[in-house]
């Protein structure tokens, strides 16, 4: 078996405020490949995504907004929006799921720009760069601001973690492998965990 491609990622050494980071991204030119996000003050930037992770990436998302539509339950953001945390963190999940509550507790945010909101549920493909971050710093961030359940995605091991949140940290992770998934977020979903995969 070939030994697996540690993908490198971009840390600033600098340390960021919000704004600050809002103001660095003003400076890239329109064509920077790769995630910019915010963790714990530092800029991160990440490779962009394998194939195998966009295929996950398009059949979670059409699962999540379909049920989320059906059932009038409140938005679903794909890959490119950008969370503005009360952490100071601004990250940028693969798919997420804000419930009418939080969005209107909110307070209507504003569509051209990063969302003062935390998500209930948050959704991370593992890629070869962000193994680490996504079991570790993200783990730790969404827990910290409330993030109701936080799904893990491996297509390397075609594996579903359920992170669902108790107190102040996460429970001991749900892992699924085949049969069906429930959402405790999102009332009535019912998916087949094959199907995140397709």
């Amino acid at each position: 078996m070939e030994p697996m491609r540690i993908e490198a990622s971009f840390r600033s050494e600098e340390s960021f405020t919000q704004p600050g980071f809002r103001a660095w991204l003003e400076t890239l030119a329109p064509d920077t490949l790769g995630k910019c996000e915010l963790l714990r003050g530092r800029i991160v930037v990440s490779p962009p995504a394998r194939a195998r992770h966009g295929l996950a990436e398009m059949s979670v998302a059409a699962i999540l907004r379909g049920h989320v539509r059906a059932h009038a339950l409140g938005l679903c953001f794909g890959p490119s929006t950008g969370y503005e945390l009360p952490s100071g963190d601004t990250l940028q999940p693969d798919a997420s799921f804000v419930s009418n509550a939080r969005w209107q507790a909110a307070g209507e945010p504003d569509l051209d720009a990063f969302l003062p909101v935390v998500p209930d549920l948050v959704v991370e493909i593992l890629s070869p760069s962000s193994i680490a971050r996504d079991r570790g710093e993200k783990r730790e961030i969404y827990a910290a601001n409330g993030v109701a359940e936080y799904w893990i995605v491996d297509t390397a091991t075609r594996r579903l973690e359920i992170h669902v949140l108790s107190g102040a940290d996460f429970a001991v992770p749900l892992v699924f492998e085949h049969g069906r998934v429930r959402s405790s977020v999102l009332p009535g979903l019912d998916v087949q965990v094959e199907d995140l995969f397709a």
